[in-house]
């Protein structure tokens, strides 16, 4: 495998991990009123990467493959879940 071709393979294992942590903070703003947040945007941004990041790595691990749905719906409620847990969406 090239170097290129590698470099296209981990730019597309992390795709989905970076445009949900992207799309998770700025979409929780229309649900969630402004106050009890716990940080900014950019904490907000590097914390769900990092956990759904988490979440790919062990699909991967689990089921020796990337793209099994069982993954991405891990991914997507680790996402939801720790959005929700740093704007204390117990509180709305």
């Amino acid at each position: 495998m090239t170097a290129l071709a590698l470099l296209n393979h981990v730019l597309n294992f992390l795709a989905p991990a970076l445009w949900l942590a992207l799309l998770l903070p700025l979409a929780s703003r229309w649900i969630f009123k402004p106050k009890g947040r716990i940080s900014g945007l950019g904490v907000q941004i590097v914390v769900n990467f990092v956990l759904i990041l988490l979440a790919l790595g062990l699909g991967l691990w689990f089921f020796g493959r990337d793209g099994k749905m069982a993954t991405y719906l891990s991914m997507t409620v680790i996402g939801a879940t720790s959005q929700w847990l740093m704007l204390r969406g117990w509180r709305a």
